[in-house]
């Protein structure tokens, strides 16, 4: 079966009766474009969207008939959680984790991080208060990074600049 666009999602219709056949992924694969998946029930899935920059989120439905619902389900994993007491400290996080470019989930007045141990204890010995927890990363900080440089000219600065003479 093959997927091109997302029908809905299970928060905005009435299942009527129909059964839920869920399509497990991991939350590293919800802004693959193209994939090739099982669901619960064996149906073979090959997901192919257009628009770049489409993710797929927990409870997108991505096939409906009479009978059955094909339904996206991010699968939990191992994640920093971090609740910040303020929102300086909110500010502050972001902005340092953000600073090391890895995605950051906004998620229940927290902040999820996939877990990973260097990570963890540089939280910890920054006074933050991180906790390692089994958690689903369902809603993940949209941000366009630009490129850019932390001081000085790169490569790739002085070519543009030489292009653009």
């Amino acid at each position: 079966m093959l997927i091109r666009e997302k029908v809905g999602h299970l928060s905005g219709i009435n299942t009527g009766g129909r059964q839920i056949d869920e399509l497990h992924i991991e939350w590293f694969d919800a802004a693959k474009r193209i994939q090739r998946l099982r669901s619960i029930s064996g149906r073979e899935i090959a997901i192919k969207f257009l628009q770049e920059g489409q993710r797929l989120e927990q409870g997108d439905i991505l096939y409906m008939d009479d009978d059955h619902i094909i339904a996206v389900h991010i699968l939990p994993c191992e994640a920093i959680v971090i609740r910040p007491k303020d929102m300086l400290e909110m500010g502050t996080v972001c902005y340092e984790i953000g600073n090391k470019h890895l995605p950051i989930f906004l998620q229940e007045e927290a902040v999820l991080i996939p877990y990973e141990e260097p990570l963890f204890r540089w939280l910890q010995a920054a006074g933050f208060a991180p906790v390692k927890e089994e958690r689903q990363l369902k809603n993940m900080l949209k941000s366009n990074v630009t490129p850019h440089n932390h001081g000085g000219s790169t490569l790739f600065s002085k070519i543009m600049n030489l292009a653009s003479k």
